[in-house]
């Protein structure tokens, strides 16, 4: 199998979720994309891109020949005119250098003959006519009526040219008409102007109504003495109804249609003026082409991978910023096309298809999220104070569960002679049980109180360690503050006992507990099988603290800590040394250390010296530094006490 073949099996879990997620978003929008209702928005979208620029007709175009209130009023005549009228208008542009002359206007049925002649010899190839083409709907059949000028007018050599127009499925007038004999392309070809084809363009709309060059049907009829001269000296002129007040598109009004401008204004544009626009579209090159399928699609895709990359790693605040600037970057991109390549390559379906892969993969983030605090409030929750296993949750990011190196302090605890306690008990193990909990639960309490995590309990003993899953820069000192209150907890532990002992005639038996704490470098993590495992710590670290728990009794304090332990946390406590002991993989004797919350200076420095006495090996049983020392620190009269044993059983 190739390399290549072979590389999505590479990808991480989270690559090949992510993949999967764009696919699907890529098959569903491409489907969506070909529905009706999307094909509107895609339009609507279409509509402001094409007109947010406020683009204006260009130079040198059609001029309309206004039948407007003014005209209307001036010529005092009922509509529709006489038709010897629209000849005279005809005579009045082409003297005034007109090229082509186009009459939105129907002149399909006979009017006065006389009328009818007189508009007839004033007809010639350089005047366009308006026709008209609709299909009629029955339940039978569909038929196509084509409505075009009299005989009489097209004999004189008047073109005819279809002016109907198709509306979109919102009422907007945005497809360029496809007749091969449209009203625009008539008057193009009369002008002598290239034009392109129109099939399947889309409308550029230039501005609102009356955005064309505009004068009023009255003064065309006299040019020379009411308009300024030239106005359509090699102009293309398209005559047709144009109210000076534009209908609003609620109202509606005669051969007046909503355009792409229209959702800016609100207004709608006449027919004249539509077909100026249609007119310019063809012979200026800025019709606009509309994407087909495949381009569509390979835009959606596009848009889908973007998103993907801005997601890859992973989705935070930045992601709704990014997925934004794209979606903005999208529309300009779409806008670029349209202005520089006359091509609408619709930005709806791409920005849908990127905010959906960036909203999909933030929802599955989210639920993985969710996933990882329940499993770390499952696995921590009992190892962790309800406050540390938030913080986890919270940022799991500061959980490596795969087991790494770092510097721990440890500590052990148990309980001296509990075996004898439960020798005792061995015929009431419910009572050993509660024993058992009612000192374990204020042990762990502490640990967890001070930011400590439980690695586990063994037997009557409790393994605690510091500065993991959670990074602690006093692991030392809460470590050793955490010891000093399970040895506060147990003396008021047995006062409680043993007035339960008391109230209930039975024997107390005094609980006593050592414990051992040392800091070192140790592996900490999930360890165990791949369907069980506990978060726990191994290394030489460990074993010394263990070797501490257990001295701590020969030395007759209930707490013995490591040199590393004693260095951090000797600007918090009174820590002091007590003897030096051989540590496997060391050559030279380690010092071991206890503590206290409190000592006095001086009772500090003739600890000092005692020790080093003891060293050197210059004390004796009757020194008076014993008896001293026991009343300067009487917390650690059993250590000086087994000292002074010790030398006693030495000098006998």
């Amino acid at each position: 199998m190739s390399a290549a073949l072979r590389l999505p099996h590479r990808w991480s879990r989270r690559t090949r979720r992510l993949a999967v997620l764009a696919l699907a978003v890529i098959t569903l929008v491409s489907a969506l994309t070909q529905l009706p209702a999307w094909s509107l928005a895609d339009l609507r979208a279409f509509d402001y891109l094409s007109t947010v620029d406020d683009p204006r007709p260009p130079a040198g175009g059609p001029v309309v020949v206004a039948i407007d209130e003014p005209s209307l009023a001036d010529i005092n005549a009922q509509w529709p005119w006489p038709r010897e009228l629209h000849g005279r208008l005809v005579e009045s542009l082409r003297k005034a250098g007109a090229t082509a002359i186009g009459l939105d206007i129907i002149f399909a049925e006979p009017s006065n003959p006389a009328s009818d002649a007189a508009f007839a010899a004033t007809l010639g190839p350089d005047v366009v006519l308006a026709g008209d083409e609709s299909v009629i709907v029955t339940p039978q059949a569909e038929q196509l009526l084509r409505t075009t000028p009299l005989p009489a007018f097209t004999e004189a050599g008047a073109v005819t040219g279809i002016a109907a127009i198709t509306l979109g499925g919102d009422g907007v007038f945005r497809d360029l008409p496809r007749y091969e004999d449209g009203f625009a392309l008539a008057l193009a070809r009369i002008a002598g102007t290239p034009a392109v084809s129109p099939e399947g363009k889309l409308l550029q709309s230039y501005g609102p109504a009356r955005s064309y060059p505009t004068v009023s049907y009255y003064q065309a009829l006299d040019p020379d003495n009411m308009l300024p001269k030239d106005t359509f000296r090699g102009r293309v002129v398209v005559v047709g109804l144009s109210l000076q007040n534009a209908p609003v598109i609620n109202s509606g009004g005669a051969d007046a249609f909503a355009t792409p401008y229209t959702v800016h204004t609100g207004r709608l544009v006449a027919g004249a003026e539509i077909q100026a626009t249609i007119l310019d579209n063809l012979t200026a090159g800025a019709a606009i082409t509309r994407a087909g399928t495949p381009l569509a699609i390979t835009a959606v895709a596009l848009a889908a991978l973007l998103s993907a990359a801005i997601v890859r790693r992973a989705t935070r605040w930045q992601t709704v910023v990014l997925s934004v600037l794209a979606s903005a970057g999208l529309a300009l991109l779409s806008f670029a096309f349209m202005r520089e390549a006359n091509l609408f390559v619709s930005p709806i379906g791409p920005t849908i298809a990127l905010l959906l892969v960036a909203a999909g993969q933030t929802a599955l983030d989210y639920a993985e999220e969710r996933r990882q605090r329940r499993e770390i409030v499952r696995a921590f929750s009992q190892y962790l104070s309800p406050a540390l296993v938030e913080r986890l949750a919270r940022d799991p990011s500061q959980l490596k569960l795969g087991g790494e190196r770092r510097t721990l302090s440890i500590l052990f605890c148990d309980v001296r002679g509990f075996t004898t306690i439960a020798e005792t008990m061995k015929d009431d193990p419910e009572q050993l049980t509660t024993l058992i909990n009612r000192l374990l639960t204020p042990l762990s309490d502490i640990v967890l109180k001070h930011g400590g995590t439980i690695d586990k309990y063994i037997g009557d003993c409790v393994m605690a360690f510091w500065n993991a899953p959670l990074d602690d820069e006093n692991h030392a000192r809460h470590a050793v503050a955490a010891a000093l209150d399970m040895l506060d907890v147990m003396a008021m532990l047995n006062a409680k006992l043993q007035a339960e002992a008391a109230a209930s005639g039975s024997t107390h038996h005094a609980l006593r507990i050592g414990i051992g704490i040392n800091t070192g470098e140790c592996v900490v993590g999930n360890m165990g099988s791949s369907q069980r495992f506990d978060y726990s710590v191994l290394g030489d670290a460990v074993n010394l603290a263990s070797r501490l728990e257990g001295a701590s009794k020969a030395y007759g304090v209930p707490l013995l800590i490591g040199e590393s332990t004693a260095r951090l946390a000797s600007a918090d406590f009174a820590v002091l040394e007590l003897d030096r002991i051989t540590v496997k993989g060391r050559s030279l004797a380690a010092p071991v250390f206890t503590a206290i919350r409190i000592l006095p200076d001086a009772a500090k420095a003739l600890h000092a010296r005692f020790v080093e006495e003891k060293y050197a090996g210059r004390l004796a049983a009757d020194d008076a530094a014993f008896d001293t020392l026991i009343e300067a620190a009487p917390t650690l009269a059993p250590y000086y006490a087994t000292v002074r044993a010790e030398h006693a059983a030495g000098g006998a």
